[in-house]
């Protein structure tokens, strides 16, 4: 028995294989006992707390922590033979090169955490966890080329010239991509500085629509009539946006115009009667009512209310209700409301006065009235 521990085999004895195997048996067979009783009962407490962040973390440590210390034990264990220059450079380039992927996806586990954590604290937190898509994929270029970095530094390459060649090539990238490059950072603006989100209702310029998607280079706006209008996020950042979502409450202003033959005392009276029909529904705070204007066929009132409410069609339900009860109030009073009127005044050759109340109806002008000074007909 002893002969054959003894003999040799690519410069080490059976023996010494031998033991290396046990060691790595022995070293294995303790993390599964340390998984089993130890990170189990870790587990099942870490189950019954309220926060999910300890769940994250036991979970990231299971599934990269854990083949890391396999890996280790292994290595740890074949490096005490004695091995050729080759084979022992070749099995520490096969472990640096484990523990730098298992350590990247460690560090893009814990960033993505972080991440998720900060997007759900905000409002609407879990639809914007679902945009995290783009962000993670920019983290993870950037994390797998660190590692790379990482990897050939510890693999011997001369990490400086690699990273100037980067650099040289990065210049030469940004110029000749920068309009994506600018896409790019402004994807980053939107989603951390959040102008606008998914949902929200937004109008650009002579555009409006809906926000369907925001990707890294563009962002999709689903308009009312139903098409898809496609903005490069360069654009919409560099535009005065208009977003109808965060507002909590609409101001409206509008007027309405009587005749010049209203009575003096009913003038007075309109601004309550106004007052009082806006004060008829409870999620309306009344502002103003007033006489503003003398106009050119009509004596105008201009009425100022807030709706507290940002709802389109909760604000023109209440509107067409005010129409009616002004239309059905001013009925009332006697109070006619007035239309575009032009009154004018002709004379003939004798120095005769007639007068004419031209009414427009639909944009035409018609003759309405045709009154005399004089009982002579008209020449």
């Amino acid at each position: 028995m002893e002969s054959f521990l003894s003999q040799n085999f690519i410069g080490n004895t059976v023996q010494e294989y031998l033991l290396v195997l046990g060691a790595i048996i022995l070293g294995i067979f303790i993390v599964k006992v340390f998984k089993r009783f130890v990170l189990k009962r870790i587990e099942k407490w870490i189950g019954e707390t309220e926060n999910d962040i300890d769940d994250y973390v036991f979970e990231s440590f299971d599934r990269f922590v854990i083949p890391i210390i396999y890996f280790s034990i292994i290595y740890a264990a074949v490096m005490t033979l004695s091995l050729s220059n080759y084979v022992s450079n070749a099995i520490q380039a096969a472990y640096i090169v484990i523990l730098t992927y298992f350590s990247v996806r460690l560090v893009s586990s814990i960033v993505l955490l972080a991440l998720r954590k900060y997007v759900r604290r905000q409002e609407n937190g879990e639809e914007k966890v679902k945009q995290l898509g783009g962000v993670m994929l920019i983290i993870n270029i950037i994390i797998w080329a660190l590692g790379f970095v990482f990897l050939f530094d510890n693999l011997g390459y001369d990490v400086t010239a690699i990273i100037t060649g980067l650099g040289i090539g990065g210049i030469a990238i940004a110029l000749a991509a920068q309009n994506i490059l600018g896409d790019l950072f402004n994807y980053f603006v939107i989603f951390f500085d959040r102008p606008f989100e998914i949902g929200d209702f937004l109008i650009i310029d002579d555009k409006n629509g809906i926000v369907d998607k925001i990707g890294i280079k563009t962002t999709r706006i689903r308009t009312l009539s139903g098409e898809q209008l496609v903005f490069a996020n360069a654009d919409l950042t560099n535009s005065r946006i208009h977003n109808y979502k965060k507002m909590q409450r609409r101001r409206i202003v509008f007027s309405v115009g009587v005749t010049y033959e209203t009575p003096a005392d009913k003038l007075r009276q309109i601004p309550g009667v106004l007052k009082e029909i806006v004060e008829t529904q409870d999620i309306v705070d009344f502002d103003r009512a007033h006489f503003k204007t003398f106009g050119d066929s009509s004596l105008n009132f201009e009425i100022c209310y807030y709706i507290n409410s940002a709802d389109f069609n909760t604000y023109m339900d209440i509107q067409q209700d005010y129409n009616f009860q002004i239309y059905e109030r001013f009925e009332k009073m006697g109070v006619d409301i007035a239309f575009p009127t032009r009154t004018i005044y002709v004379r003939n050759e004798n120095g005769q006065k007639f007068e004419l109340d031209l009414k427009a109806e639909n944009g035409d002008s018609k003759e309405e009235e045709v009154s005399s000074s004089s009982d002579s007909p008209v020449e």
